[in-house]
């Protein structure tokens, strides 16, 4: 199932991720790409055109698929199928050639309440007003591995008799990068292992030293900042370390002022950073994007500046993992 959001809306879950920022489970769903069903018959007559085209594709996944279980929880259960993983684009390089581009299909099975979060949240709610319509979906989708991408490239809808009841197909779908915050995560480990014959991927987003402390500074009156990086993201780019970074402050008592959840890019020996992209949260206001407020701009660290401990924490960890960071790389 494509793009699933994962809300974070709240004081009490703000303060529950203190110091562990994990996934957190919702309606699993990219509200940018999905808008609700329209009335015009233009509208109409696209969807009968995509639905002919997603039932097509839809052939090759009911063709026997051996569904390994990734995952579950109260709303959803995550699949996917090994034997459908293939590789469509590679690079040579001095190391051989190198998969740039890796196909996969998944399978989601929903609860009542995953289902109706679903429908909801595709705009399908009105067509399909009973939830229990929608027992599990299958997609396929297109991953680049070089940068944490997935594609939607077909999805379909089924009912509990295996009927299909509801398709999409966009081979041109936006692609959206894979972190700790999307639904998604475990379906992009799982094919791009299995692509690479290894099993590094899952092993380092279950692992418990995923999060990586990289700064830890209390004010003098009590105010407190902790950085964690997530070291499953981390690949060089060039100079650049690039990465998802989660950044909580607290009040002197202990409350939570202020998440931010950013995409760095940190050039490692020139000690300059740059935030990419993010959002932040507020207990005022809630969860707000950061896109007008980044400028795309390196940022000097001085080497006498708390933030420096930034810096040297992340190329000591580059040091001593030099392979994980430059995993997949074409250079």
């Amino acid at each position: 199932m494509d793009k699933r959001l994962y809300k974070m809306m709240g004081v009490a879950l703000a303060a529950s991720l203190w110091l562990a920022p994990v996934s957190v489970q919702a309606a699993h769903i990219d509200f940018d790409r999905h808008s609700h069903e329209s009335a015009s018959q233009t509208a109409v007559h696209h969807e009968r055109q995509t639905t002919a085209k997603a039932q097509q594709t839809a052939k090759a996944v009911q063709a026997e698929p051996s569904w390994y279980w990734l995952g579950s929880d109260d709303k959803y259960s995550k699949y996917f199928d090994p034997a459908s993983v293939v590789i469509t684009a590679s690079v040579a390089t001095d190391r051989g050639k190198v998969p740039t581009e890796i196909k996969v299909w998944t399978k989601t099975t929903y609860s009542y309440g995953g289902a109706q979060e679903t429908l909801e949240a595709y705009g399908l709610n009105s067509k399909f007003p009973d939830p229990n319509q929608l027992a599990y979906s299958t997609a396929q989708l297109v991953i680049k591995p070089q940068y944490r991408t997935i594609q939607y490239a077909a999805e379909h809808f089924y009912n509990k008799n295996g009927e299909i009841i509801w398709s999409k197909a966009d081979p041109k779908a936006v692609e959206k990068e894979i972190n700790s915050q999307q639904f998604d995560e475990d379906f992009y480990a799982a094919a791009v292992d299995q692509a690479f014959h290894q099993n590094v991927e899952k092993e380092r987003v279950t692992a418990k030293n995923r999060w990586l402390t990289v700064f830890d500074v209390t004010t003098t009156d009590g105010v407190r900042t902790h950085i964690k990086a997530d070291t499953s993201t981390m690949r060089m780019h060039g100079e650049n370390l690039v990465f998802w970074q989660w950044q909580e402050t607290k009040d002197h008592s202990g409350q939570v002022r202020e998440i931010k959840f950013l995409k760095m890019a940190v050039n490692l020996p020139q000690a300059t950073e740059k935030a990419i992209a993010g959002k932040y949260w507020t207990p005022a206001e809630g969860w707000k994007s950061l896109e007008a407020a980044i400028d795309g701009q390196y940022r000097m660290v001085t080497p006498n500046s708390p933030e420096y401990k930034y810096i040297v924490e992340l190329r000591h960890y580059v040091e001593n993992n030099y392979a994980w960071v430059h995993r997949y790389s074409l250079e």
